[in-house]
């Protein structure tokens, strides 16, 4: 891919769009993100990504160098959607991140983010799970239902300890209080909330909650 093709991908787009290369610094920047995040081409270019986006999750996990995109696509390699807390113009917005990997003609790769502010359908999300929880919480069938640890609604199998880190995220536990409560590393927690996330076909705690909720793992 030319320069000028690179450059014609970020401005083709009407969503904001920015690309970061290897070293995870900004590589190009289009209008719709100056619109989004408040700072110029000029000002984007050549800072690191999370410098300026100062990105976290719902698992409080905050970008450094240490890239959540770049660690969650690991785990998950076919994973491109994301949802992170972005600092923008108007302050920490939840917004979406769909990524793909560009190599310019030079070779070096770029990992292009088209990203869709969403915080009002992510209050609905917070909202609805905290609705779908306390239904649960009332049903009379609760306590048989978060002893199984496979259903056929879900088709899939998580370990006790999994299931443990589930119940524990359903009640709105930290990874922090998760950690103490478990007796393990905060790392750990972690580890488990990504292979929840991986089995279950999840991108986000949420997510992962709803989906154990109506398969009855929880």
């Amino acid at each position: 891919m030319s320069c000028k093709q690179f450059l014609v991908l970020i401005e083709g787009t009407a969503d904001a769009a920015f690309a970061v290369d290897a070293a995870g610094r900004i590589s190009a920047w289009n209008n719709a993100a100056t619109e989004l995040f408040g700072l110029s081409e000029a000002e984007a270019l050549g800072v690191k990504c999370h410098q300026m986006l100062q990105c976290s999750d719902e698992n409080g996990i905050v970008c450094s160098d240490h890239c959540i995109v770049e660690c969650a696509s690991q785990v998950n390699p076919s994973r491109t959607n994301f949802d992170l807390r972005v600092q923008t113009k108007t302050g920490k917005l939840w917004c979406n991140l769909s990524t793909l990997i560009a190599t310019d003609a030079s070779g070096a790769s770029h990992a292009i983010h088209i990203v869709r502010p969403r915080e009002m359908r992510k209050r609905l999300e917070q909202a609805l799970s905290e609705f779908v929880r306390m239904q649960a919480s009332a049903g009379p069938n609760r306590a048989s239902l978060i002893s199984s640890t496979t259903t056929p609604g879900v088709h899939v199998t998580l370990t006790a300890r999994e299931i443990e880190v589930l119940k524990s995220l359903a009640k709105g536990s930290s990874t922090r209080i998760i950690a103490n409560q478990l007796n393990i590393s905060s790392a750990t927690v972690n580890n488990h909330i990504k292979h929840i996330l991986t089995k279950l076909d999840v991108h986000t705690r949420l997510e992962a909650i709803r989906h154990a909720e109506s398969g009855g793992l929880i």
